[in-house]
């Protein structure tokens, strides 16, 4: 018998990097905190499952625009139930949203929600993709979402995934036509709809034909009714049926318990949700079906949506061999004895090479593979003695292999990256079952360590879609093959090589930090590919308040390479000066910080200042190579640790600013960032703790003003009973400045934030160039004490504002209005209270985007709120 060679993982392109051994097996229910180590062992019923998987050979793609608009439900019982190959295409990463677990916004939100979809995935089953489509905000219609998009890019991208996934079904979540819903939502089913049909057209973009990668044509498109816009009663006759709310007895789950779990990943949304059980019917419409397609009926084990699809073996001619091994194979499977079924599936492998369809002989293979790996309780291992390393330097790397089963495996050689020699190694392992003669010359394990010296020129650690600046609708990617993978492919692998019987098979890990957490555990983290030097500003904006006055600007420097020394260079645009001009700075060892100090003032004219914003540049030289970007790590406990580059700039912003009083008490969202802006412009800033709500409002009558978060009421249970107390402060002459919080079925409101009756409503205007109507001329929120202008709404960031007030009490003043195009005026922007003697004040305008992002207009109208009708320097 010939030797055959086959890769599990070296071999699986970057496209594919998130098809861990889980995913491979067809396998769900794993946990979201393996992500960054090596893929979970699966137990005797997730094989079993797996084995079963073998033979279904069908697929169902889902496509909606955001994470947490997938149907997780469905995704399971596709996944888990009919055993087919599940996927869910994200047109966006969901940058534009927001953020209930911190602080980030735009594409370091995008990063976590694309975690989180992972996290979500590795429990459902399916597979993920994305499109480049940037999540702009909140978009009314799809001709704006279009617009900005590019409908050619998106749906090129669309068509990628659909040719590489080949789904034989797609399923939209929102309906292509007119609907009352979001303008990304409706946007996304126009463009499935599309992508349907241009996939098979072998002269859209016939750049994407390359390898195996041929023209696809799904046999039918269908649009997943959301039981949430469902009318009680509502004749749904013309949709097909299926009811998704059953149990898989190998998992010991139902799809709804495995949804609530997938869909609780999506932390930063809020969107845990409890476990359902029993029965859960999803309505579905045809919105179109191949030329020629297989005739659809209302029988069948799935409700019509793949009836009169055959998704077994049989469908492709001369597999009646193939089948018969798997479904022998499933059939004898030992629970107790998995290493049993080796010689199975090295023979199912051996047949899939004749297999007639390209796709799922390499999908086929690959699922295979990981469950030779399974049977085996194989476990390989590549761990650094650091988290980090820089190019051009070296770093240690542990390799370990270990068979916990009794069938003998050889390990022949470990390859190790960058160029590194081959270590031969010819090491037969296995572990003796008891009782059982053991293996002359076998161990259970082996380990190796190794150097291994990274090229100057290695890729450095950021997501692939972040590398290029984006674009206002989509995120440039360099690499056309990259297009639709959640993220890339680890550059540092060590490939191990095994011999099974006559057969040789690989397995492949990234390179990991390991270490232990006295409260979690063992823990795992990617390697890190980092600068020589990351170069950080302490801030984004320095903001120039005063006229133009100094402001002090520290950068902060980390040492990625051992014993790093250079020079610190700010460039400053002109109109601006800094000093000193450049400082020196040494770093002794890797991981080692220090900070440089500059004073950055506006250089004033003989005539005039420096009246718009401008940028500055850090360089840190260091020879003749010069650094530019900053380190910025996300960690959160329900994903795993994620790293992105940033350009080392500060936006320098001088902004004409009068205050009322300055001491501000603030009661903080989730995710604020406006206290720190505020004190970059001179207020003094004080977080409201428990007891001083407690104490009353005479604890808090040292506050000019107080200020609520953005859906502080929605989250913070203490609010609830403060209200008393937070009125009793303004009628007392305080200021208490409210800004938005959501009124809505996931997020209910139904206590009292004003002195006077309102409510939240839905109105939001999305364009932030929108013109802004003032209805009183003279009020004090717009004269005191800066007079507010139109020019003072102008570089508004992403939306003007959401979740409006209506209905209000007559007490309660409007001060402007405002409207996205052919719409109604909306008044709720903001609303003004005289109570006692003092000012209450709710508003929706996005100052939570506009601050922290330096907008001058805002910090003035903010300023306005603040004071509450009291000139400079206070009541």
């Amino acid at each position: 018998m010939h030797e055959r060679t086959f890769s599990f993982f070296s071999t699986v392109s970057s496209w594919f990097c998130s098809s861990l051994v889980g995913l491979a097996l067809g396998l769900s229910f794993m946990s979201s905190a393996n992500a960054a180590g090596p893929p979970p062992q699966p137990n005797a019923a997730q094989i079993q499952l797996a084995l079963n998987k073998l033979g279904v050979v069908g697929s169902a793609l889902y496509i909606a625009a955001h994470p947490d608009d997938e149907n997780t439900q469905l995704l399971a019982y596709l996944g888990n139930g009919v055993l087919l190959r599940a996927g869910y295409l994200s047109a966006t990463r969901g940058d534009g949203g927001q953020n209930l677990i911190g602080s980030e916004k735009g594409p370091e939100l995008g990063l976590i929600r694309t975690q989180e979809l992972l996290a979500a995935r590795r429990i459902d089953g399916a597979e993920q993709f994305f499109t480049r489509a940037r999540d702009f905000g909140f978009s009314k219609s799809p001709e704006e979402t279009l617009k900005i998009w590019g409908r050619e890019p998106i749906l090129a991208d669309m068509v990628q995934v659909i040719r590489r996934f080949r789904p034989d079904v797609i399923i939209t979540r929102f309906s292509p036509g007119p609907a009352d819903t979001h303008g990304h939502h409706t946007a996304s089913a126009m463009l499935a709809v599309q992508a349907f049909h241009a996939a098979a057209d072998p002269k859209f973009h016939p750049e994407q034909l390359t390898g195996d990668v041929t023209p696809w044509q799904a046999r039918r498109i269908y649009w997943n009714r959301s039981s949430w816009s469902m009318k009680p009663g509502e004749d749904m006759s013309g949709f097909a049926s299926l009811d998704v709310g059953g149990y898989q007895p190998l998992l010991g789950v139902s799809f709804g318990e495995m949804a609530a779990d997938s869909r609780t990943m999506h932390k930063s949304q809020g969107f845990g949700i409890a476990r359902s059980r029993g029965t859960d019917v999803e309505y579905f419409k045809l919105l179109d079906q191949a030329p020629g397609g297989d005739q659809i009926n209302d029988g069948g084990a799935i409700g019509g949506i793949l009836s009169g699809l055959d998704v077994s073996w049989a469908r492709f001619k001369g597999t009646a061999h193939l089948r018969g091994l798997i479904e022998k194979a499933a059939r004898q499977f030992q629970p107790a004895a998995p290493q049993a079924s080796i010689p199975a599936l090295l023979e199912i492998d051996a047949a899939l090479d004749a297999a007639p369809d390209a796709g799922w002989r390499a999908q086929k293979k690959k699922e295979t593979r990981a469950l030779i790996a399974a049977c085996a309780g194989l476990f390989v291992d590549a761990t650094a003695a650091d988290f980090r390393a820089a190019p051009g330097t070296d770093i240690d790397v542990v390799a370990s292999a270990i068979n916990r089963s009794p069938f003998a495996l050889t390990l022949r050689e470990i390859r190790w990256p960058a160029n590194t020699p081959t270590t031969a190694v010819g090491h037969a392992l296995s572990t003796p079952a008891p009782k059982a003669a053991t293996v002359k010359g076998a161990a259970p394990s082996f380990e190796h360590k190794q150097t291994v010296h990274l090229p100057a020129d290695l890729p450095l650690t950021t997501p692939y879609w972040l590398v290029s600046p984006p674009e206002a609708g989509l995120y440039p990617v360099a690499d056309a093959r990259q297009i639709g993978a959640p993220e890339i492919e680890a550059p540092l692998q060590v490939e191990f090589v095994f011999t099974a019987g006559a057969r040789t098979f690989t397995l492949a890990r990234p390179i990991s930090f390991k270490w232990t957490d006295p409260v979690t555990g063992e823990r795992y983290r990617p390697l890190e590919v980092t600068p020589a030097v990351s170069v950080r500003p302490d801030t984004d904006v320095l903001m120039f308040s005063d006229g133009g006055g100094a402001r002090k600007l520290t950068v902060n420097l980390l040492a990625g390479a051992p014993a790093v020394t250079g020079v610190v260079r700010p460039t400053v645009p002109a109109g601006w000066s800094i000093e000193p001009t450049s400082a020196p700075f040494s770093l002794a060892a890797k991981g080692a910080e220090t900070s440089v100090t500059f004073a950055v003032r506006a250089v004033h004219g003989p005539s005039s200042a420096v009246t718009t914003a401008a940028t500055l540049h850090v360089v840190a030289d260091v020879g003749e190579t010069h650094f530019a970007r900053g380190i910025i790590r996300i960690e959160h406990p329900h994903i795993p640790t994620q790293t992105l580059l940033v350009p080392a700039d500060v936006r320098l912003v001088p902004l004409p600013l009068r205050t009322g009083g300055t001491r501000i008490g603030y009661i903080p969202g989730p995710g604020d960032d406006v206290p720190a802006s505020l004190r970059r412009v001179g207020y003094d800033v004080t977080m409201v703790s428990n007891e001083m709500l407690a104490a009353g409002s005479a604890a808090l009558a040292r506050f000019d003003a107080i200020v609520v978060g953005v859906r502080a009421f929605n989250t913070d249970d203490r609010l609830r009973a403060a209200h008393t107390t937070l009125m009793a402060y303004v009628e007392a002459g305080g200021v208490l400045v409210a800004q938005y919080n959501t009124n809505n079925r996931l997020a209910p409101l139904s206590t009292a934030i004003g002195p006077y009756p309102f409510e939240i409503g839905h109105g939001r205007v999305t364009d932030e160039e929108a013109a802004v109507t003032v209805e009183k001329v003279n009020h004090p929120a717009l004269t005191t004490p800066n007079v507010i202008t139109a020019r003072d709404f102008d570089g508004w960031v992403q939306e003007r504002g959401l979740y409006f007030a209506e209905n209000w009490d007559a007490h309660y003043e409007t001060v402007v209005s405002m409207h996205d195009p052919g719409e109604r005026a909306l008044g709720g922007s903001i609303l003004w209270a005289r109570h006692g003697k003092g000012t209450f004040v709710y508003t929706g305008l996005a100052f939570f985007r506009q601050l922290p992002e330096g907008v001058p207009g805002a910090f003035r109208l903010f300023a306005n709120l603040l004071a509450g009708g009291h000139g400079p320097h206070g009541r």
